[in-house]
């Protein structure tokens, strides 16, 4: 069932019994499979696919939610496998949830309103996010793991399965566990992307000082403010910290 007032872009395939609602605007080339729903006020980039039984634009599970205009936005080339459900935003959280490209969201993942997803991104199966989690990219969040709502996860960051983040993940590190801990960078990641000796040296010195040390989280930070770090790895690390506003998983 295609709505009166769908948008759909050149190439744009539609499987059978799936559903798009009259709001939604799917870019060319994208594929929608079968039993599928894309609804609500819904934009999908070009060359995305919904496989079947995803349910895409659905209302926020938010009690404060009463029917108010809201957006899912999302880029391009963006995998959603099936039974996967993103919902819309909610006015109290900006009124949008965001996607951006080259992500991949595997079976049963929940992607709930206000998210803020970068690009690169890979949930493995059932991954949860609650409602306004932000998510940097290239980062990897494990099956059956699950982040607690307005916290976010830093760029390159590995969440390892069936762990459960309450705080603010750092960027380049893997947490894992169901009260999530800290157990060292990504370095496999790290490799994989390219980054360079010196910025992997550098941060695991800042690592150390942050995590293995005997400073607390503020005379950490002017430790590492003090030496001399070249890489803007470590300035991104820091900064992210200095702006948690819920704390750093340790």
């Amino acid at each position: 069932v295609i709505e009166d007032g769908a948008t759909l872009g050149d190439g744009v395939l539609i499987g059978p019994y799936a559903t798009v609602g009259k709001h939604v605007t799917l870019g060319s080339g994208t594929k929608v499979g079968a039993h599928a729903v894309v609804e609500g006020h819904t934009t999908l980039g070009e060359d995305c696919e919904v496989f079947p039984h995803a349910c895409i634009g659905t209302i926020p599970q938010d009690l404060k939610y009463h029917g108010e205009i809201s957006y899912l936005v999302a880029g391009d080339r963006n995998v959603f496998r099936e039974f996967v459900t993103a919902n819309v935003g909610t006015e109290g959280g900006g009124g949008v949830t965001q996607v951006g490209s080259d992500n991949l969201f595997m079976a049963y993942c929940h992607l709930a309103h206000d998210c803020i997803i970068g690009d690169h991104v890979i949930f493995g199966n059932a991954a949860t996010l609650a409602g306004h989690v932000v998510i940097e990219d290239w980062v990897n969040v494990g099956a059956f793991s699950g982040v607690e709502q307005f916290r976010r996860v830093g760029q390159h960051a590995f969440v390892a399965a069936y762990a459960g983040a309450t705080k603010d993940v750092v960027p380049y590190c893997t947490v894992q566990g169901n009260h999530c801990q800290v157990f060292g960078l990504n370095i496999v990641g790290l490799k994989r992307r390219g980054f360079s000796a010196l910025a992997i040296g550098e941060l695991k010195r800042a690592f150390r000082l942050l995590f293995r040390s005997n400073l607390n989280t503020t005379q950490a930070l002017e430790m590492i403010s003090s030496e001399d770090f070249e890489s803007p790895e470590v300035a991104a690390l820091v900064e992210f910290v200095r702006n948690s506003e819920h704390g750093i998983v340790k």
